[in-house]
């Protein structure tokens, strides 16, 4: 029988910052999404409260989703990740509750539209669609599956444009 895991979602706070590098040092073969997080809590980007934790049965945090502002061409939008999970945790839903945890903070802070480069197996379970079938696109080469969109809101039609992301992702 599977075991079934219950997380529990909150914004990060200053005692987590720690804590989700390991995380991220963890998670990634390098050190570049660990350095990039840090790069973005120190950039314009960087949004109180949508750096979402997932934190396991005792407490302690599991898995991390940010979400940073970026711009779909002239329209304000947010870039997902990165999104990290412990190696011994991935799988059991950490990463999904931190991303869903990370998504109802942007709907309730009014935010419409989300961006994703990742797998693209994985980020259609939450809503996300190919950015390309949107007029989305990106400055460098990436496979057009991996580039995805989301909007928050269906009243709110994804625009179409180049994606502008932070300074410190380097694009």
């Amino acid at each position: 029988m599977a075991i079934r895991h219950i997380w529990t979602t909150r914004a990060e706070t200053s005692a987590d910052i720690p804590v989700i590098r390991e995380i991220d040092l963890a998670a990634f073969d390098t050190a570049e999404e660990a350095e990039l997080v840090d790069a973005l809590r120190a950039d314009p980007a960087w949004i109180d409260g949508l750096s979402l934790i997932a934190d396991d049965q005792d407490g302690n945090p599991a898995g991390h989703a940010l979400l940073t502002r970026c711009h779909i061409g002239e329209v304000p939008a947010l870039g997902l990740g990165p999104v990290a999970v412990w190696p011994e945790q991935q799988n059991t839903g950490a990463g999904s509750a931190a991303i869903r945890a990370a998504l109802r903070a942007a709907t309730e802070a009014g935010e419409h539209f989300v961006i994703v480069l990742g797998h693209p197996n994985y980020y259609p379970r939450f809503g996300f669609t190919r950015a390309a079938s949107h007029g989305i696109g990106i400055p460098i080469e990436v496979p057009e599956e991996s580039l995805m969109a989301l909007s928050l809101d269906e009243r709110f039609p994804l625009p179409s444009g180049t994606i502008r992301y932070a300074a410190p992702f380097g694009i």
